[in-house]
């Protein structure tokens, strides 16, 4: 490709919105344009990046068994009621009428038709397992679209669908995926990694995300160096600290702490550790009217330790405990009689289910709110002060420190931002839209399913997230829009310069080379700035002084130096380097 074939426009400032690196690069190299908000236009350097990714996608589903094929944007609203995700799915999924006043959705995700699709195409355990995949737009009406392509409305996810006959044949496909997705990301040349996850609205058991390591990165990634434990934080385990609980000496008293209502504050008005203290949370859940009982709601006090944060995906999968808000100030009244910043488990209003921390189940001497304004209770102690807890579990945020849950070191958390996600779902599409097939006994029974999803577009911002410096992008090799750029000194100006580049653009594109030859006869500094910006791997250089001394000058994007190289050298040149190049 030539420059003045092909269409560049680069932009010396990033757009007011742009909020994240790879927002700002990808507008200012002309990636993506925007059209509307969280909507954008691939241009055709961005196309070339997006295409080159599903390339590897599709080598990777290929070679693990996945058979492709193309589902509709546009999906029968019939199809969502079936499965229940119609009510479920919340103000994201776009619902439009037709002409003839009939529901429609904007896919954000192809459950309901691949499973729509199964029912009706495999019919005989002979034809599974069996695993479909497409590449195609989604669309998720997202409140506030911001980040670029990292979170936009509009966006291209390749999703994958297996199908096997029983639960073990569905966990060997799990893994199978898992694999294939490891190849993927190992092939595109990201760092990542792989963790244990929530299964969030898609529904399932099993469930691993592929977090590609950010700073900027949305999602707090909890791992241990020492061994293969990674999580992401919602799911991670956090274990109790401290051991068995001591004995406690301490005496209780009631302490005066005047408008000390956070477990900072008062620790330190008290000089004891924050790790002494107790942390009061007061959750609700409300109870639907049934034909026998009218609507109610639950309050439960959660106990932390006061350095601690609540995990509200852990707390959620409690028993009971679905769905659940934060009390009022009212609910709060009624129980504790007393307002936020002075509760605790001793003597409440009223008696209320208590679900303490592993932590808190192992704390003694501790302190907590007296339920009066001002006060708090010093020297509680379980057993003596306390009736023992009687549910115990793991509500909190594990953090930095931790031992990790394997037993083989401490953990550590880093950011990331997710580009891949595995479920494996079980029954619960097929079982709601009655997808069964016969068995070799000749009985119908129900698919086991599990779905995977890639962000093609998506994995573009996270490159650049990770693979940038203050000039711009700097691309891995194999998703890079060319592999290799030549910029002439002069191509319109000096005869044997361009020759020499004509020439070394022919030897590479015979060499199968991504290549591309900028002859637009830019300045020199302009012209290196676009290019840095864009974050082509390798630059080679042809001038002057340099044919004349009969060599070519070759930069990597992540040098600083270039280095000369004879021009009967510079294909083998190139290639070894780029075979350097991850």
């Amino acid at each position: 490709m030539k420059a003045t074939q092909f269409h560049l426009n680069t932009l010396k400032e990033a757009p007011s919105d742009a909020e994240v690196v790879s927002h700002q690069l990808m507008t200012r190299s002309g990636m993506i344009r925007r059209l509307a908000g969280g909507i954008y236009s691939y241009m055709p350097l961005g196309l070339r990046v997006i295409r080159k990714i599903e390339g590897i996608i599709r080598s990777e589903m290929d070679s693990a068994g996945a058979v492709e094929l193309l589902m509709p944007v546009i999906q029968p609203a019939e199809l969502w009621m079936e499965s229940g995700r119609w009510e479920q799915y919340g103000a994201e999924l776009l619902r439009v009428k037709d002409r003839h006043g009939r529901d429609f959705i904007v896919q954000p995700t192809s459950e309901e038709v691949i499973t729509d699709i199964a029912r009706s195409e495999l019919r005989s355990y002979r034809q599974l397992p069996k695993n479909f995949y497409h590449i195609q737009t989604k669309f998720r009406d997202e409140r506030r679209p911001r980040f670029g392509l990292m979170r936009g409305r509009e966006f291209t996810m390749k999703d994958a669908y297996s199908f096997d006959r029983n639960a073990e044949d569905a966990l060997k496909s799990y893994q199978n995926m898992f694999d294939a997705y490891i190849r993927t990301f190992n092939r595109i040349g990201l760092t990542y990694r792989a963790v244990a996850a929530d299964t969030g609205s898609i529904g399932g058991s099993a469930s691993h995300e592929f977090q590609v390591i950010a700073d900027t990165g949305e999602d707090a990634i909890v791992y241990c160096p020492t061994s293969e434990f990674a999580a992401n934080v919602e799911l991670a385990e956090a274990v109790a600290l401290g051991g068995e609980r001591k004995p406690g000496v301490q005496p209780l008293a009631k302490t005066a702490t005047p408008n000390k209502s956070s477990c900072a504050d008062v620790a330190e008005f008290l000089q004891i550790p924050l790790t002494d203290t107790l942390k009061s949370l007061v959750l609700a859940v409300d109870r639907p009217a049934t034909d026998k009982k009218p609507a109610a709601v639950s309050v439960v006090l959660v106990l932390l330790r006061g350095d601690h944060e609540l995990n509200e995906i852990k707390t959620g999968k409690l028993r009971g405990m679905a769905g659940f808000r934060f009390a009022t100030e009212a609910e709060i009244d009624e129980y504790f009689g007393c307002r936020p910043g002075y509760l605790g488990p001793l003597k409440t209003a009223k008696p209320l289910r208590i679900i303490a921390d592993r932590t808190v189940a192992q704390m003694s001497d501790f302190v907590s709110g007296a339920n009066e304004v001002d006060f708090h209770y010093t020297g509680l102690n379980w057993g003596r002060d306390l009736p023992e807890p009687t549910e115990v579990a793991d509500v909190r945020n594990a953090v930095a420190g931790d031992p990790s849950p394997d037993g083989k070191g401490v953990l550590a958390i880093q950011r990331g931002i997710e580009v891949g996600h595995v479920f494996y779902l079980g029954t619960k599409y097929s079982q709601a839209m009655n997808a069964t097939f016969l068995d070799i006994d000749g009985k119908s029974k129900v698919m086991e399913m599990g779905c995977y999803g890639i962000g093609v577009t998506r994995l573009v911002g996270a490159a650049i997230e990770q693979n940038h410096d203050e000039r711009g992008i700097i691309w891995p090799r194999a998703i890079a829009p060319f592999e290799v750029v030549i910029c002439p000194l002069g191509y319109d100006r000096n005869e044997a310069i361009k020759a020499a580049s004509d020439q070394l653009y022919t030897d590479l594109k015979n060499a199968g080379i991504d290549v591309i030859l900028d002859d637009r006869g830019e300045r020199p500094g302009s012209m290196f700035a676009d290019w840095e910006l864009i974050g082509v791997p390798l630059r080679v250089t042809v001038g002057d002084r340099g044919l004349k001394e009969g060599q070519f000058e070759i930069l990597s994007r992540r040098a600083t130096t270039p280095d000369l190289v004879a021009i009967s050298e510079a294909l083998a040149s190139i290639q070894s380097r780029l075979a350097e190049i991850k």
